[in-house]
């Protein structure tokens, strides 16, 4: 296994060289305008030419960093928890489209384990085993609570804990530590935002319980109860698990929040990956890093295009 990804991880080593650092980003806040941002992009290699929009431009930089996966392994199984979430968004837009019969323009994202024309196909005939195990039922579940209810929001839900459900079964079955500890985070994280919105939004407990999905960090009992409460039990709750340093954030605010999530994905991996030379950490640390670096460069153009401050943009930037 180890011989596997010495070459792959060789690789990724020398292309790290290439990803953004501080002077990068201090160099794109220089820029006055979102055109002059591009331009200074356009510098590091960013788009595959000619693209007039942020949005072509992050496109094209997802697909370079999933062609070179393609290129260096055969099978692209160990990314599934970073795929996932691709694979549900498609699968809303496959049941939301097929039910109303609304033609599917531009609404399915590329990447996924999935094709979306097989999602279709199993909304339309009303057959789900054409969908993998981790997809199934709950593709048949979102499918018959849109056709009884017309509640989208549902849909959504019930899809969305099927995400974070396979996301944490895929880590807790994977033999690789990065995978396995990138998994339980991202469903706590996503679970403790869940929670907080709705006891912001006043949800009901019955919401929560059909939203949040298992994970090994946090009793979702008590994350239950504590969020059908107030905010001071919530917080209470959360300075008790292993996520008690993101109560300040939280309480600064749902961006703050989504910050510290991100620099706390960022720290996990660079830690893991580094340690865990010879498997396919390094790999996956490279694509969550690409990832991040996209997310930092659409903060600084939505800033600019908003005509934020500049120390209102940093604030929410994320660690590279």
């Amino acid at each position: 296994m180890e011989q596997e990804y010495i070459y792959a991880v060789a690789r990724i080593k020398a292309r790290e060289l290439s990803l953004l650092t501080q002077q990068d980003l201090d160099r794109l806040m220089a820029c006055k305008t979102p055109a002059e941002c591009f331009r200074a992009l356009a510098d590091k290699g960013w788009g595959a030419g000619g693209e007039t929009s942020a949005e072509a431009i992050f496109a094209a930089e997802e697909e370079k960093t999933w062609a070179l996966m393609h290129e260096l392994l055969p099978d692209l199984t160990p990314f599934s928890v970073l795929l996932y979430p691709i694979d549900f968004n498609n699968m809303k837009a496959a049941v939301k489209c097929t039910v109303t019969n609304a033609e599917p323009h531009n609404v399915f994202m590329s990447g996924g384990t999935v094709e979306p024309e097989k999602m279709q196909q199993a909304v339309r005939e009303n057959d789900f085993s054409l969908l993998p195990d981790f997809m199934a039922e709950a593709a048949k579940k979102a499918t018959d609570a849109l056709l009884t209810t017309r509640d989208g929001q549902r849909c959504d839900i019930i899809l969305d804990r099927a995400c974070l459900a396979a996301i944490h079964k895929t880590g807790k079955e994977s033999k690789n530590a990065l995978i396995t500890a990138f998994s339980e985070f991202k469903v706590a994280a996503a679970d403790i935002k869940i929670a907080a919105r709705a006891l912001h939004t006043g949800k009901s407990r019955a919401f929560l319980e059909e939203s949040l999905a298992p994970c090994d960090t946090l009793d979702l009992e008590e994350l239950i109860d504590a969020a059908s409460k107030d905010t001071d039990t919530f917080y209470a709750y959360l300075s008790r698990t292993d996520y008690a340093d993101g109560v300040k954030a939280l309480k600064d605010g749902f961006s703050a929040f989504e910050k510290w999530c991100d620099d706390r994905q960022t720290a996990l991996v660079k830690e893991i990956s580094r340690q865990d030379y010879f498997t396919v950490a390094p790999l996956l640390g490279y694509v969550t890093a690409r990832q991040n670096e996209i997310s930092t460069v659409r903060i600084i153009i939505s800033g600019k295009q908003n005509n934020l401050p500049d120390e209102r943009i940093r604030a929410r930037l994320r660690d590279l």
